[in-house]
């Protein structure tokens, strides 16, 4: 197997109601357009900006638990509450690191919240329902270019007892995000019973390599890989509660 990954360059600044499908379709006819198979990786900034998930921090008011914590640890305490008022739950606050748990289930430092790439005085949410944004995408795109590619939406994220962040995916349409091979046989002849391979966050963190976000890339397709057929989305890589064993 060989697979390629392409770096799609597009320097411009997304705001609230910007046609993201066009600016992509736009953005992949310079590297040569999308192929049948392929695999497009967009970041989760663009998708957010374009979906009008901006907040203006001037507007937030900040309550009495964010401001006592952003003191405590010389934080922005509006950032700390729009984190809070993100969270569908809050795992720790500690050492200054506030992490929570989404609304979608993912684990993630400030609820997923960033101030960077973005003008000042403004931050950046998730999108609503990243699953919807990469079907958007994905069907925008066929209609415009009768090609239907698998849509992957990244954002970056840190890891349990590793140092460093890499990309995962966050919104997954036009393909399984599991490549599941329980009940397989591996190469001794033993059964597979418990391997499934997390393909959609693998490629993610693949893309990411060529997806500067220092310079404009926040597009990439990968090439030469076969994702699983099958729905679902990326909601599908969260961890059951009741399989938690850190809760």
């Amino acid at each position: 197997m060989r697979l390629e990954i392409i770096g799609v360059p597009c320097a411009k600044e997304f705001r609230p109601g910007d046609d993201l499908v066009d600016v992509l379709v736009d953005a992949l006819s310079g590297v040569g357009g999308l192929h049948a198979g392929d695999v497009l990786v967009v970041t989760q900034k663009v998708v957010s900006k374009a979906e009008g998930r901006l907040v203006a921090l001037a507007t937030v008011d900040a309550q009495a638990l964010a401001r006592s914590y952003a003191a405590q640890w010389q934080k922005d305490p509006r950032v700390v509450e729009l984190a809070l008022r993100e969270a569908w739950r809050v795992v720790r606050m500690v050492r200054g690191v506030l992490l929570t748990q989404t609304h979608h289930g993912l684990i993630c430092a400030n609820s997923g919240i960033d101030l960077s790439n973005a003008r000042d005085g403004e931050a950046v949410l998730l999108p609503i329902d990243p699953d919807a944004s990469a079907e958007r995408i994905r069907t925008g795109i066929a209609r415009r270019t009768g090609v239907f590619a698998a849509v992957i939406v990244t954002d970056t994220f840190g890891r349990p007892w590793r140092r460093g962040q890499t990309n995962v995916a966050i919104g997954v349409a036009g393909a399984a995000p599991l490549a599941d091979y329980r009940g397989q046989q591996d190469a001794q002849g033993r059964e597979l019973k418990a391997t499934e391979i997390a393909v959609a966050d693998e490629i993610a963190s693949a893309a990411e390599l060529v997806m500067n976000k220092a310079d404009g890339t926040p597009f990439a397709i990968v090439r030469g890989y076969r994702m699983p057929e099958g729905g679902g989305g990326a909601k599908d890589l969260v961890r059951p509660s009741e399989q938690d064993l850190f809760l």
